[in-house]
């Protein structure tokens, strides 16, 4: 993926999880800390040092949602700008859960709720949120 100019700087390696419940909801999580404090997301963060893609995404969803998933592929990648400097470079994964009931916000979450595709637009977002989905076919 190519960085744009407008996004000097290191590159910080994130996550991000697409989860869909079995009644077709996405998982979501309204971010507790800065960046997009108060906005919903897909649950998700920074990969740690010497932690893979995979292993990332399940603690980050673990972390904030209280479910175990399962990886089922990479969907895509986007680039954010950081707050302090660089840019994040977000690759996101496709997963599932066998235990939603399980379903409580984290750490770093301060809700967390599946919500029909439908109702998306009803919460206030993360920026570029819903076109990526869409972009790739899972809205």
């Amino acid at each position: 993926m190519q960085v744009p100019e407008s996004m000097p700087g290191p590159a910080i390696d994130c996550v991000g999880a697409v989860v869909f419940d079995e009644q077709g909801r996405l998982l979501l999580v309204q971010r507790a800390n800065p960046p997009a404090q108060g906005l919903w997301s897909i649950p998700g963060g920074r990969v740690e040092q010497g932690e893979d893609a995979r292993s990332a995404v399940r603690r980050e969803v673990l972390e904030e949602t209280n479910l175990d998933i399962e990886v089922v592929r990479e969907v895509g990648t986007v680039l954010r700008a950081a707050p302090s400097a660089g840019h994040y470079v977000i690759r996101d994964f496709l997963a599932v859960t066998s235990d939603p009931g399980r379903l409580r916000p984290g750490d770093d979450a301060a809700d967390a709720r599946f919500v029909r595709p439908a109702d998306i637009g009803d919460l206030p977002v993360t920026a570029g949120l819903v076109e990526a989905l869409q972009e790739w076919g899972l809205l």
